[in-house]
């Protein structure tokens, strides 16, 4: 008898999405589709659908603390990413523990200020703390395009807009970038721009048409941090997360009204 297959760990620390198509769930389906063990820490619970947030409550910074200690003490995470963390509070938990940490250096930062329908997730008092204290420590952060906007304090209308705002992010604060502008006007693919200081890439797709999908930001970001827990370097497993996330939209599936990416 073979000895079990070892799978290397990925945590995610993020919110609970109710509909199951963003959030922790999707990561965690992202996770096992690339054949990486996920883990989770809860920062808040949603009340949504695909199509609306209803309502957003923070965990208590001391219990979501304690998830991410769970999590190191016993699966050691080989790469980590946050999506929605939602309060100051619980901004500066993550930031603090990662400060401190040794074992695992592969941080991606889903910024998450903003849903694809227009709802804001982070509170506005917590942005300060998001830019001073985690994204320092990230690998790599990973803007839409309003997101990217509000990082680079500029707007973002043409694909040379967005690889100067993804430079501006970089040199501020000193993580790899990639900026997702999948919501450009006038641009036949979806289009979005890697930079780590060194290297920069332009990663494309065509549009794939009648699809109005959820969850996609959290996926993308979810495909990244597995492919780097299986040993990818950075701008390869943004490659990874790129072909993996049009895949997820083009195999999309109804749901009731709603499609759902086919994260498998």
């Amino acid at each position: 008898m073979l000895p079990p297959k070892k799978l290397p760990v990925a945590l995610t620390i993020a919110g609970s999405d109710s509909g199951g198509g963003a959030g922790v769930q999707a990561d965690l389906k992202t996770f096992a589709a690339l054949g990486v063990h996920g883990t989770s820490a809860i920062a808040c619970l949603t009340a949504q659908n695909p199509k609306r947030v209803l309502a957003v409550e923070p965990c208590s910074p001391k219990i979501l603390r304690q998830q991410i200690e769970a999590v190191f003490e016993g699966l050691p995470p080989r790469a980590v990413k946050t999506g929605m963390l939602f309060s100051a509070e619980n901004i500066r938990v993550v930031a603090d523990f990662f400060e401190k940490a040794t074992g695992c250096k592969q941080l991606v930062v889903d910024p998450v200020m903003v849903s694809t329908s227009g709802a804001r997730l982070l509170k506005p008092a917590a942005e300060k703390i998001l830019r001073e204290k985690l994204l320092p420590l990230a690998a790599l952060v990973t803007p839409n395009l309003d997101e990217a906007e509000i990082l680079a304090g500029q707007k973002i209308r043409s694909p040379e807009d967005l690889r100067s705002a993804a430079r501006k992010i970089q040199v501020h604060f000193g993580c790899a970038v990639l900026a997702k502008g999948g919501h450009l006007k006038n641009c036949r693919e979806a289009m979005d721009i890697f930079f780590d200081g060194k290297t920069e890439l332009l990663l494309s797709a065509p549009f794939v048409k009648g699809v109005s999908t959820h969850g996609t930001g959290c996926t993308y970001s979810a495909a990244i941090c597995a492919a780097l827990a299986l040993g990818r370097d950075l701008p390869r497993a943004v490659e990874v997360g790129k072909n993996f996330i049009t895949q997820a939209i083009s195999d999309s599936y109804k749901i009731g009204k709603h499609f759902a990416l086919r994260q498998i």
